[in-house]
């Protein structure tokens, strides 16, 4: 194999916009007459990809008034490289990346097409390192748990863009920011985690219990929005540097990765607003945010 990957499961062409031609991809990627907000997405369990619930209604109205992107782009946090790669396929696999979960959950498919011309375009963009182009991935389900409450239809294409995990907060931050333009091009780009998550201290027995967490979760959760909304992403990089509610909440950085690519890719003129800010089971939570 090229590449490792260090996915773990929880516990326990359609029409492509009017395009029939490369040449027609190139030239409405290049069509400046739009930008593109970015969104980070706290996608919790794979089940919140069939249940219609407030979390998933919710990722359906951040997009309902926007007009369909050309292409979506996630960053999710269940497709973990040594380099970064983008998916170049035609055709993504749906992938079910999970263990434990009803038979309905496996037998989803979300046939969204994928586009080869645009995976090249990305990776001509980025200069600091060689994006490589992936034909063997597909669609986790931090992607198509979340992407299918928005676009039901499977006619946009829907790409990933791997983390690289032999490198730090910083190193993606900084690749989120050669990407910026692509919001400009017709791009929706998702980041796709969660920003507390430690599955070893989930109080199982509290998973109903409305918008339950232990005081370290709370902590965690209100200082990340604290300085999200304040522009303040240094310490957020640094979340090592934070103290020990940070050290719970981010036991390894998989879920929390996904939201330094949408800070890295905000831009200082964006609004920014919070939703789905909710703890799940005392050590998660589904805080999510809109930039622009």
């Amino acid at each position: 194999m090229k590449r490792q990957s260090f996915v773990k499961g929880m516990l326990g062409f359609a029409a492509l916009g009017g395009l029939t031609s490369v040449a027609s991809l190139g030239k409405l990627l290049n069509e400046e007459d739009y930008t593109y907000p970015v969104l980070f997405i706290g996608h919790g369990s794979p089940m919140n990809g069939i249940e219609n619930n407030h979390f998933s209604r919710q990722w359906k109205s951040e997009v309902d008034h926007l007009p369909n992107p050309k292409v979506v782009l996630v960053i999710s946090a269940h497709w973990l490289t040594n380099g970064t790669y983008v998916t170049a396929m035609e055709h993504p696999q749906t992938i079910h990346d999970f263990g434990g979960f009803p038979d309905e959950l496996f037998t989803v498919q979300y046939p969204a097409p994928g586009s080869p011309e645009f995976a090249q375009q990305t990776k001509d963009l980025v200069k600091s390192t060689t994006v490589h182009l992936d034909h063997e991935w597909g669609l986790d389900h931090g992607t198509w748990t979340v992407v299918r409450h928005m676009y039901p239809d499977a006619d946009i294409p829907v790409l990933q863009l791997s983390i690289d995990y032999n490198k730090p907060a910083a190193y993606h931050y900084a690749l989120a920011q050669e990407l910026k333009e692509l919001r400009k091009k017709g791009v929706l780009i998702i980041g796709s985690g969660n920003m507390v998550h430690n599955l070893r201290m989930v109080a199982w027995e509290k998973l109903n219990t409305p918008n339950f967490g232990f005081d370290w979760a709370i902590e965690a959760n209100e200082t990340f929005n604290k300085l999200i909304l304040d522009r303040n992403h240094q310490p957020l990089i640094d979340y090592q540097k934070l103290g020990q509610f940070a050290q719970l909440a981010i036991p390894t950085p998989d879920h929390y990765f996904p939201m330094i690519y949408s800070l890295g890719l905000s831009d200082s003129k964006d609004e920014i607003s919070i939703f789905n800010n909710e703890l799940v089971g005392g050590s998660l939570n589904m805080t999510s945010v809109r930039f622009g």
